[in-house]
């Protein structure tokens, strides 16, 4: 088991980013999805639970079932065990916390899970503990912070139109977010506190495919925010009203779409969607 916190740094504040997250998953999810195809939706509903430290928390609770059968070449299909072409997913959305479990009950069991909790905070990623880990959770946690604007891409995953680094936002007034850009943004700046754990049992592969989720999942935190940051312009001063508005029409023009209550879950079905990730992980 791999567990590590990521802490990506962000030029808005918690209440901005709610907005930002809400307005891209929902942009980003008529790419990245294909409309809902193979996704059983089983619960999609408000839920109350009373924490360990005695607070209650109120959110929305999603319970998924993704079929990947339709999305791989017929050989793979063939020779697949019985339910490794499927993966269950839950999340709990109180914003501004998140936690979202990925698994795959039908194959692997307890020997596969990674999960995700989100904590977002107006700060700049100097909190130590944001999750309440135990000793031992902060002893294995390795911490990565993540500059959304200098931080190197990939060649391929690289466009200007998404570079913090060359973005100004005309109805924000921000950017561009030079080399210190973190030190200038005191005043409108907040940390994403992602801890992503990996679990991944299979005799003489686990080490390295939990490292390759947690590299995948790293890609994705950076051009995802990179995204969010860029495309300020189109959600800076909506509601949330403004929001879900926006996401009722996109349902209706993807048919079977589904609902993404927060950027955890596109960033799981994203990393096990594509053939090469889905043919490594459940086989």
């Amino acid at each position: 088991m791999i567990i590590k916190e990521y802490r990506v740094i962000l030029p808005m504040t918690v209440e901005e980013y709610q907005v930002a997250q809400l307005w891209s998953v929902a942009e980003a999810s008529k790419n990245e999805t294909g409309g809902g195809e193979g996704i059983e939706v089983l619960n999609n509903e408000p839920y109350t639970k009373t924490l360990e430290n005695g607070t209650v928390e109120s959110g929305q609770y999603t319970n998924k079932i993704y079929h990947f059968a339709s999305r791989v070449p017929g050989f793979i299909r063939l020779f697949a065990p019985t339910g490794s072409l499927s993966a269950k997913e839950e999340a709990w959305n109180a914003y501004p916390s998140c936690r979202t479990e990925f698994t795959n009950p039908g194959y692997m069991k307890d020997n596969f899970q990674i999960v995700i909790q989100s904590y977002h905070a107006d700060d700049v990623g100097e909190s130590e503990n944001v999750h309440n880990l135990t000793p031992k959770q902060l002893k294995d946690r390795e911490v990565i912070t993540i500059d959304i604007a200098n931080d190197v891409v990939r060649s391929a995953d690289y466009k200007p139109e998404f570079d913090p680094s060359k973005f100004t936002s005309q109805k924000a007034g921000r950017g561009p977010f030079g080399p210190n850009w973190i030190e200038h943004m005191r005043m409108q700046i907040m940390c994403a506190y992602k801890l992503v754990t990996v679990k991944f049992k299979w005799l003489g592969f686990q080490n390295r495919i939990e490292k390759f989720i947690h590299n995948q999942e790293r890609r994705l935190f950076t051009n995802f925010h990179r995204q969010v940051v860029c495309w300020m312009d189109n959600y800076h001063g909506l509601t949330m009203v403004d929001i879900r508005r926006i996401e009722d029409e996109i349902k209706k023009e993807c048919l079977n779409s589904t609902d993404f209550i927060c950027f955890d879950q596109l960033s799981l079905i994203v990393l096990l969607q594509s053939l090469n990730t889905l043919s490594i992980i459940l086989f």
